[in-house]
């Protein structure tokens, strides 16, 4: 920000306007929250522009502006205009019905010139004057009147009104017009694991977190990158929430995500600020940018154990908050858990050919780097087996399932989660548990048997009825049959078995 007076000075020399030879004070109330990046730039070089009367000061009024000049007065893209476009939104909702909140009022730090008091005739439609280069991305938010200006002197000659001059708003990009930022990734490229394959689909299907074990090379990595394909398409909101967020982080957000959810994939040797959030003033963590997507932890004991006992809390509550001495902030973080591991560091433990050489020390030391409140919180967690020579033989003729049709039944099983309880199956609470999820009879004495015999804790006992409850509603059972429970079971065994 100290270097804004310089970019702007010469911006405003180089563009041949006049600097005014006296004192200039900016007021970047309020005071107390830090400031970083070069986006105020063009709000401060407008409003000395405005009161050394160069440009109409009424043409700043019922506007909002944002960019980083350059030293030529070229207006550089910035990050964060998503979420800028999202707090303008809400901002002029509020002022129009009659409260004077500004686009900070989303909690997005903005710029804002104007004379601060309710119009009289307030825009039906806000106005956000961006550089060309980021003015897309906000453009994709509804309400909100974008414009895109190159450089300072084509604005200014806008603002003026000058008829050759005028901006036109930018127009949103049709859906069918934005390039996915990727080719998804399909379940029928995935060769046998017809086991990990319908495991994923109960996980999709209720928002459940996964652990995948096996041995080098079974396939843990390729099922991972598929569960978003097998994920219900976003909501309007859910879709404005994530690129929000994906905006205002260091990470960028581009139109070619829109609606697609995120897959955030961090190396293990991953600090705990950069999973979960940190620095000074708080940043999202990538447990954030996952926020309605998906967080993949390959390689899970190769993690810090600090980092990932960090895990634990926003993993039950979807939410994270990061205190600072003279700051707090509170982070959304609903995102999916799907974590890979291997059984043993060589990775063959139990391999009937006798690969393993790891010594039953060594095994359980690399085992207890995961701690068992952390495995408490995974629902599903299930072994993968390495491929036979014959699966590899036959993998032309062995075509699985596509992810459409899997997410064909997902999304008619979310659908019954929502009109039930307004919630996906993860999310209940104990005593919603206990309304909704309670088996047959004779399943309720299976998983109680169950529980007794591998020593289950509370949690993971009403973690195996929400599994139940989503395989039931996969089969479209008013209630979790034998079958069902007992399917439950299978996956909270795996881990057990090691």
């Amino acid at each position: 920000m100290r270097e804004s007076r310089e970019r702007v000075r010469a911006a405003l020399q180089n563009c041949h306007f006049d600097f005014p030879v006296r004192r200039i004070t900016v007021n970047l109330a309020p005071a107390d929250l830090p400031k970083e990046s070069g986006r105020f730039d063009l709000p401060i070089a407008l409003g000395i522009l405005a009161a050394s009367g160069q440009i109409p000061a009424e043409s700043l009024l019922h506007r909002e502006f944002a960019g980083e000049l350059s030293l030529t007065g070229a207006l550089r893209p910035m990050r964060g205009a998503f979420a800028m476009a999202c707090g303008t939104a809400r901002g002029a909702s509020a002022l129009n019905g009659g409260a004077a909140a500004a686009a900070s009022a989303a909690g997005i730090a903005g710029a804002t010139l104007s004379d601060g008091s309710a119009p009289n005739g307030a825009h039906a439609t806000p106005q956000l004057y961006l550089p060309a280069a980021s003015a897309a991305e906000a453009a994709l938010v509804p309400g909100v009147d974008v414009y895109g200006a190159a450089d300072l002197p084509s604005l200014c000659a806008h603002l003026a009104g000058e008829p050759d001059a005028r901006l036109a708003p930018v127009a949103a990009p049709h859906l069918t017009d934005i390039a996915p930022a990727a080719t998804p990734a399909d379940m029928a490229d995935v060769i046998g694991q017809r086991a990990a394959r319908r495991a994923l689909e109960v996980a999709a299907a209720g928002g459940h977190h996964v652990l995948l074990i096996g041995p080098p090379g079974a396939g843990k990595s390729m099922l991972a990158a598929r569960l978003p394909s097998l994920l219900p398409p976003m909501t309007d909101d859910e879709a404005l929430s994530s690129a929000a967020l994906l905006s205002a982080s260091r990470t960028g957000f581009t139109p070619s995500q829109w609606r697609q959810r995120p897959f955030r994939a961090p190396h293990h040797s991953s600090s705990a600020a950069a999973l979960v959030g940190g620095r000074n003033p708080p940043q999202p963590g990538e447990i954030t940018l996952a926020h309605l997507g998906v967080l993949f932890l390959d390689e899970l004991p190769e993690f810090d154990r600090h980092v990932l006992e960090t895990l634990r809390e926003p993993l039950e509550a979807g939410r994270i908050t990061i205190s600072r001495a003279a700051l707090q902030a509170d982070f959304p973080a609903a995102c999916q858990l799907i974590a890979a591991m291997n059984p043993c560091p060589c990775g063959w433990r139990g391999d009937p050919g006798g690969r393993c050489r790891c010594t039953p020390e060594i095994a359980a030391r690399y085992l207890r780097k995961l701690s068992g409140p952390l495995l408490d919180r995974i629902d599903i967690q299930i072994e993968i087996p390495a491929l036979t020579s014959a699966e590899l033989a036959a993998r032309s003729s062995a075509t699985g399932e596509a992810s459409a049709a899997i997410a064909q039944r997902v999304a008619t099983a979310r659908e019954r989660q929502l009109q039930r309880q307004g919630k996906t199956n993860r999310e209940l609470s104990g005593r919603e548990v206990d309304e909704v999820c309670r088996p047959d009879a004779t399943g309720e004495t299976l998983l109680r048997e169950a529980g007794e015999r591998f020593g289950w804790s509370a949690r993971a006992y009403y973690r195996v009825l929400k599994v139940a409850r989503t395989i039931a509603d996969l089969a479209g059972a008013a209630m979790p049959s034998v079958a069902q429970v007992g399917e439950a079971i299978q996956y909270r065994r795996a881990f057990g078995s090691l």
